[in-house]
């Protein structure tokens, strides 16, 4: 990727770096641990983006 970016691309890029966490400790226990992985995580080197 160039160094130079534009605006809107860093947009997308920032919003897949939130989504890349994992699930808060708060919502497993309020989900009684029915809800413990992130559907949207994703590995920096396995998984590539369509930007």
């Amino acid at each position: 990727m160039s160094r130079n970016k534009e605006t809107g691309r860093k947009i997308r890029l920032m919003r897949k770096v939130n989504q890349n966490r994992r699930v808060p400790g708060w919502v497993i226990m309020r989900t009684d641990r029915k809800v413990t992985q992130n559907p949207y995580r994703r590995h920096w080197r396995r998984n590539n983006l369509k930007l």
